[in-house]
């Protein structure tokens, strides 16, 4: 289906150079990142009251080729269950058509990893290929220390305050998917769902394509599509509709998180929020036309509504209240929910007795 190897190569060969840096600068920027996820993960538990019995460990810090090849990984393993059932049906693609379309794929995927290697600053990976064992890995919280360094100098701020402030974010959701034990499970199931809930048969295939080709030329010219909602079948919308209030769930929480322990921890947090914040919204149009295609303006609407909400819902009924959303998946939050905070809490929590 896709030419793994190829996707990696394409990847770090367009994929551009990280900022100048010394090899001083770039041994100090690794060591301090890896010792300010640590000290972010403290101040993480400590506020968001969500227990995990994983010891806590040191972030790894990658280059962009690095987190290529880690994302490459990660898709293999995401997609193992389609690959499987694509390659044991009863009527198999001839072997040219599969040679020369997994080549393709291979070199779109490393394409547009390349976009993103050079603006990530870091991620929780859910999804990792078994170690020597057999055993598959919790995950592992991975930050792209060139991009850090590439942005705390465009914007003109403090380095330690800035890389301490995206450390509590990324933290933030490995304390999510090792606390909530059912949690990086329950994504799993959506995700696996979602990619057999597929249309495989060749003339469904070239009507998304055709969807895609139309999509891109409506973002060309100043749409609002993306090329998820163009290729998926309708059986997946509800599942990805599931997945889009989880994932904005646990985005919205780690920026909560991120800006209410900021103040306490990092001094110039305010500074560092307004300029991130400006720093998302630029670009040039190019940049913004590619972001909308592959859905990265509907990641940053999710941190905006995702913060909103948790925000709201701390206020009703404070920190404890709100880790009930936490308690299984019937408890997590419907995307009509994540408008409107009092419905989750009415549904949840309930109406809290008057006074006597």
């Amino acid at each position: 289906m896709i030419d793994w190897d190829l996707a990696v190569t394409t990847g770090t060969r367009l994929v551009r150079p990280g900022p100048q840096v010394s090899r001083e600068e770039a041994r100090q920027a690794v060591t301090e990142l890896r010792t300010l996820s640590r000290e972010a993960e403290g101040h993480v538990r400590e506020f968001t009251k969500i227990h995990t019995d994983t010891a806590p460990q040191a972030a790894t810090i990658v280059d962009r080729p690095g987190w290529i090849k880690a994302n490459v990984e990660g898709f293999r393993v995401v997609l193992e269950p389609l690959t499987q059932r694509m390659g044991g049906g009863d009527n198999p693609p001839p072997a040219i058509v599969t040679a020369v379309g997994s080549r393709i794929t291979g070199v779109e995927v490393g394409a547009v990893l390349a976009f993103l290697a050079s603006r990530v600053l870091g991620q929780y990976e859910l999804f990792l290929p078994p170690d020597p064992t057999g055993e598959e890995p919790t995950g592992r919280l991975t930050l792209v220390a060139p991009n850090i360094v590439h942005a705390e100098r465009e914007m003109g701020v403090d380095p330690h305050d800035f890389r301490l402030w995206v450390c509590l974010h990324e933290e933030t959701h490995r304390v999510q998917f090792t606390g909530v034990t059912w949690l990086r499970e329950y994504v799993r199931s959506q995700m696996t769902e979602f990619l057999l809930a597929s249309d495989l048969d060749l003339p469904t295939l070239l009507e998304r394509l055709r969807n895609a080709a139309d999509t891109v030329a409506d973002v060309v010219r100043g749409g609002e599509g993306n090329l998820i909602d163009a290729i998926q079948s309708p059986g997946q919308k509800e599942i990805l509709d599931r997945l889009t209030a989880v994932m904005t769930l646990v985005e919205g929480h780690g920026d909560y998180v991120m800006d209410a322990v900021g103040p306490s921890v990092v001094p110039s947090v305010a500074d560092i929020r307004a300029k991130f914040a400006q720093r998302r919204e630029g670009g040039s149009r190019l940049d913004r036309t590619v972001r909308r295609l592959l859905g990265i303006e509907v990641k940053m609407k999710q941190y905006a509504e995702g913060s909103a909400f948790v925000r709201t819902v701390v206020d009703r009924v404070g920190m404890d209240g709100f880790n009930r959303i936490w308690t299984s998946p019937e408890t997590l939050p419907t995307t009509p929910e994540i408008s409107d905070p009092d419905a989750w809490v009415a549904r949840v929590i309930g109406t809290p007795a008057l006074p006597a």
